[in-house]
């Protein structure tokens, strides 16, 4: 005959279990994040809407990151599956995954495209999490993304929910299955032409020359999008004949170099204070950043200690 518990035993052991697992809890909420075994190295995540935004804004700077053993991610937002005239849903969304892999390979970094349609990203409550839960998960130092004023809903979007998430990696009790920042990253905007209601003002910009090839090379991979025009290309823009195709292909990097060199001097005063007069004068190709309001806010010190490409 199995003998009875005792009461007061069974209730001591329920109440030594509820306070474990309290502690247990506890410690998963507050600890902090694990220290990147990676020592010195900094952490840099970009957030673009779709899967060749951060390529454009941030590829060069990226691949120069990556060159020294700093470890960067692209966060594609949405899964660009309605950014072609021809095709859409699921094959393209794959499409432009596999595109965007090619890149990362070319730049020597990490990529992710989340599972949101093209064109219908919402700020809500469950992506900030997401966007949050990123930012912890690399552990970053620095988290790149869109204004909040750019022309595309997904691109604003974005960059809300990126600024959203600027204060609430450091709070314990939000999104508690992963541990916060102690230091708050530094969180900075890529440019864009927009005046209204404020037009983009760089804080640092970075020579993008040792890398242009990497960078034009990444922008040729992301074929659907430059090569086939994207969501406002046509047939008219693929030709059939071999020397044409040829042709296109080096109109699409022209494109782009043009693009970094106009960056470059649009923005050459902002060369002239990280680098000097004369090597600034040098630089034929750039990539620029502005700081955000929120998170982190960094001196010039701590610039050049993010972007450490300086008298080089």
């Amino acid at each position: 005959m199995k003998a009875p518990s005792h009461p007061r035993l069974t209730i001591t052991v329920l109440r030594r279990v509820a306070i474990t697992m309290i502690v247990a809890l506890t410690g998963m909420t507050l600890v902090s994040a694990a220290p990147s075994p990676d020592a010195g190295k900094l952490r840099i995540i970009c957030f673009g809407a779709h899967p060749d935004d951060c390529e454009i804004q941030a590829g060069g700077t990226a691949a120069m990151w990556a060159a020294r053993g700093h470890k960067v991610k692209f966060v594609s937002v949405t899964n660009g599956d309605i950014g072609h005239w021809r095709e859409a849903g699921g094959p393209l969304a794959k499409r432009r995954l596999a595109e965007v892999m090619e890149t990362a390979r070319i730049l020597g970094i990490t990529t992710e495209v989340l599972d949101i349609h093209d064109g219908e990203l919402e700020p809500n409550l469950e992506n900030r999490r997401k966007i949050t839960r990123l930012i912890r998960e690399w552990n970053a130092d620095l988290v790149l993304s869109h204004r909040p004023n750019d022309y595309h809903p997904d691109h604003r979007y974005t960059a809300v929910l990126v600024q959203d998430a600027a204060y609430m990696v450091t709070v314990p009790f939000f999104c508690p299955d992963v541990p916060i920042l102690t230091n708050n990253p530094v969180f900075m905007y890529c440019p864009d032409r927009f005046q209204k209601p404020n037009p983009f003002q760089p804080d640092v910009a970075v020579s993008i020359d040792p890398v242009i090839d990497k960078k034009l090379d990444a922008m040729i991979a992301l074929e659907s999008q430059f090569y086939e025009g994207g969501a406002n290309g046509s047939p008219a823009l693929l030709p059939s004949d071999p020397q044409k195709q040829k042709e296109r292909r080096q109109q699409v990097r022209d494109a782009f170099d043009k693009r970094a060199r106009d960056i470059a001097n649009r923005y050459r005063s902002k060369l002239v204070e990280f680098y000097g007069q004369e090597a600034a004068d040098k630089v034929q190709r750039a990539e620029a950043f502005e700081v955000c309001e929120y998170g982190k806010q960094p001196g010039k010190a701590e610039l050049k200690r993010l972007f450490p490409f300086f008298g080089e």
